[in-house]
C-alpha cells in the first residue's frame, strides 16, 4: 500500500511538472497557451466516454489499491469461468478473423483505397511499418523472445515431448511461431481495418462505436455508443498495463544483471515512475515528432541487435531452427489453431494460447485504432498484407534467431538458461546474451531497446486513449493524453501489486472476453460496409454506362441529340 501511494502521488506530481514546464516554455517562446477544452462547442468537454472511464478505472484501482489480495481471488475465479466455459470460443473467433481478413483482402474489396480515390499513403512504407511494428509487439517480442521457446522447451506443449530433449526444441519452436503468427495480427488487423474505413473512407469519427453504424445506425450517437467506446477504453488500459507491466519487469531483470540491482516489486514500481516520466514528455509532442521518431530509433536499435545475434551466435543452427519452425508452422496450424484437452484436464492451452489470444485482443483496440490513424492513403489489400504479413516475418525472423540460440547454448553447450527461466522468466533473453560475446555491451543496448518499446507502447496509448475519449478527433488534447498516461501508470501499479506477471496474464484474458464478442460484430458491420458501398458503385458505373449508351444513340440518330438525362435517371441517381 506505501509503495503504491508513492507511486501515484509520483505519478501525480510528475504530470503536473510536465504541464507546467511546457505552459511556461511555450509562454516564453511567445506561443498561444492551449487550452484544451475549449476548441468548438462540440467539444468542449470530452464527453460521456472519458468520465465512464474514469469511473470505472478509479474503482479497479482503489480496490487494488487497498485489497491486492482481494482482487487477486476474483480476477483469478474470472479466469477459471471464462476459460472452463469460453475458452473454445477464443480459439474460434481468432481463426474467423485471420480468415476475414484474408478473404476480404484478396477479394474484390481489396483495392479499396482508405480514403480518397487516388490518395498517396500519409507515411512512406518503411516509417509505417516501423510503427505497426514498434507500437504493436516491441515489448512482448523482446520479453518473450527466448522466454517461451526455453518455457516449452523444459514444459513441452501439451505434454508431446520429453522434457529438455530435442522433440521439446522443435515443439517449442513451432509453438512460438504459431502464437506470434498470423492468428496475433489478425486481431489488429479487425480493429484497424474497421476504424480506417469509416475515418479515412466515409469521413466519420475515429471512434470504436462508428464502425458499428452500418448496423446499429443512429444509436452509435447515444447510450450504445458510448458503451462500445467504454469498453474498449476499458480494454485497452487492461492490454497496455500489461504490456507495460512486463516490460518494467523485463527493465528489473536487465538492471539485475547488468548494474546487479536488486529484483523485487519496490524496484519495478520505481522503474514505472521512471519510464512514466519519459513517456508522459513523448506524449506532449506531436505524433510525426513523438511516437514516429521514437519508433525509428526502436526499429534501427531491435534491427542491428538482431543482426549481431544472427551473425556472432549460432548462425548455420538459427537458418536449420527457422527452416524447421515454419515448416511445422504451416504443416499444424489447423491444429494448433483448434485444440482443447478435454480428454486430459491440463490447463496448458490456457496458460498459453488462449492467454495469447486474449491479449491480442485486449490489444486490439489500442494497436488497431493506432494502425488505423497511420493507416490513410493505404488500399485493404496493402493494409491487411502489411499488418499481418510482414510483422510475422519480422517475428519468425526474431524467435528463430534469439529462441534458436537459446536452444543451441542449451542443448550443445550445457547453459543453464532453462533453469534461469524456471526462476524468473525474465531473465531469459540476459542469460542467453551471457553467451555471446560483448555480453555486458549487448546486455546494455538489450536494456535500451526495452526502455524505448515500452516508452513507444505506453506513448502510442496515450495518443489512441486521447482520440476514444477527445470524440474521435485525430489529435487529441496534451491535457487528455497526459490524463490517461497517469491512468496506465496506476493501473500498471496495482496489477504489479496484485501478482505480478501472473496478475497481468489473468487480466489480460478476463477483459477481452467483452471486447472479444464486440469485435465480431464490428466485422460483420465491417463486411455490410463494405457491400453497401459495391452496390453504390455498381449502381453509379450501370448508370454512367446508361448515359453513356444513350450518348452515342444520339450522336449516331439523324434526329440530332435528345433528352440524355430523363427525369427517372436524375431520380435514380440523386443520393
Amino acid at each position: 500500500m506505501p509503495a503504491l501511494a508513492l507511486t501515484a502521488f509520483g505519478a501525480v506530481i510528475i504530470a503536473t511538472v510536465v504541464l507546467v514546464l511546457t505552459l511556461w516554455y511555450r509562454k516564453r517562446a511567445g506561443l498561444a497557451l492551449p487550452n484544451p477544452w475549449k476548441r468548438s462547442p462540440r467539444e468542449r468537454r470530452p464527453g460521456w466516454v472519458f468520465f465512464l472511464s474514469l469511473v470505472f478505472l478509479a474503482g479497479f484501482v482503489a480496490l487494488g489499491a487497498s485489497a491486492p489480495d482481494r482482487l487477486a481471488d476474483w480476477s483469478g475465479q474470472a479466469l477459471e469461468f471464462t476459460t472452463a466455459h469460453f475458452g473454445w470460443l477464443y480459439l474460434f473467433v481468432t481463426t474467423g478473423f485471420l480468415i476475414f481478413c484474408v478473404g476480404v483482402a484478396f477479394s474484390d474489396y481489396g483495392h479499396i483505397r482508405l480514403g480518397a480515390d487516388g490518395e498517396s499513403p500519409e507515411f512512406s512504407y518503411p516509417a509505417w511499418l516501423g510503427m505497426i511494428f514498434s507500437a504493436g509487439m516491441g515489448v512482448g517480442l523482446v520479453f518473450w523472445g527466448v522466454a517461451e521457446p526455453m518455457s516449452h522447451y523444459m514444459d513441452p506443449p501439451l505434454g508431446r515431448a520429453t522434457a529438455e530433449s530435442p522433440e521439446a526444441a522443435r515443439l517449442a519452436m513451432q509453438y512460438s511461431l504459431f502464437h506470434w503468427g498470423f492468428h496475433q495480427w489478425a486481431n489488429f488487423a479487425i480493429v484497424g481495418l474497421a476504424i480506417a474505413y469509416v475515418r479515412f473512407r466515409q469521413q466519420r469519427p475515429g471512434l470504436i462505436s462508428e464502425t458499428f453504424r452500418s448496423t446499429l445506425g443512429n444509436r452509435v450517437d447515444g447510450g450504445a455508443g458510448h458503451a462500445i467506446n467504454t469498453l474498449a477504453v476499458l480494454s485497452t488500459v487492461v492490454g497496455i498495463a500489461t504490456t507495460l507491466g512486463l516490460g518494467v519487469i523485463q527493465i528489473n531483470s536487465g538492471l539485475a544483471s547488468v548494474l546487479d540491482i536488486d529484483f523485487g516489486i519496490n524496484q519495478q514500481l520505481a522503474i514505472l515512475g521512471g519510464v512514466a516520466i519519459v513517456f508522459l514528455l513523448c506524449a506532449l509532442a506531436p505524433l510525426e515528432s513523438g511516437i514516429r521518431y521514437v519508433s525509428d530509433a526502436n526499429m534501427m536499435l531491435a534491427g542491428g541487435l538482431l543482426l549481431f545475434v544472427f551473425f556472432f551466435g549460432p548462425t548455420d543452427f538459427i537458418t536449420a531452427v527457422m527452416t524447421n519452425a515454419i515448416g511445422d508452422y504451416f504443416n499444424n496450424i489447423i491444429g494448433m489453431s483448434l485444440v482443447m484437452t478435454p480428454y486430459t484436464g491440463e490447463d496448458w492451452v490456457e496458460r498459453w494460447t488462449i492467454f495469447y489470444w486474449a491479449w491480442g485482443l485486449s490489444w486490439a483496440p489500442f494497436v488497431g485504432s493506432f494502425i488505423a490513424r497511420i493507416s490513410r492513403g493505404r488500399t485493404i489489400r496493402e493494409f491487411v498484407l502489411g499488418v499481418i504479413g510482414v510483422p510475422v516475418l519480422l517475428s519468425t525472423f526474431w524467435f528463430s534467431t534469439f529462441g534458436g540460440s537459446a536452444l543451441f547454448f542449451e542443448l550443445f553447450e550445457g547453459a543453464a538458461i532453462g533453469e534461469a527461466v524456471t526462476r524468473e522468466m525474465s531473465s531469459a533473453l540476459f542469460a542467453t546474451i551471457d553467451h555471446l560475446p560483448a555480453g555486458q555491451v549487448i546486455s546494455a543496448l538489450v536494456l535500451a531497446l526495452i526502455i524505448l518499446f515500452v516508452i513507444t507502447s505506453a506513448n502510442s496509448a496515450t495518443f489512441v486513449l486521447g482520440m476514444f475519449t477527445g470524440k474521435g478527433v485525430l489529435n487529441p488534447a496534451r491535457l487528455l493524453r497526459l490524463i490517461w498516461g497517469v491512468v496506465q501508470v496506476l493501473v500498471t501499479a496495482v496489477l504489479l501489486l496484485s501478482g505480478g506477471l501472473v496478475a497481468l496474464q489473468t487480466m489480460s484474458i478476463v477483459a477481452a472476453f467483452p471486447f472479444m464478442v464486440l469485435m465480431i460484430f464490428m466485422a460483420a458491420a465491417l463486411l455490410r460496409s463494405l457491400r453497401d458501398e459495391r452496390r453504390q458503385t455498381e449502381l453509379h458505373n450501370a448508370i454512367m454506362q446508361e448515359r453513356l449508351r444513350r450518348l452515342l444513340e444520339a450522336h449516331e440518330s439523324p434526329e440530332g441529340p435528345t433528352d440524355l438525362f430523363p427525369p427517372e435517371d436524375e431520380d435514380q441517381d440523386r443520393p
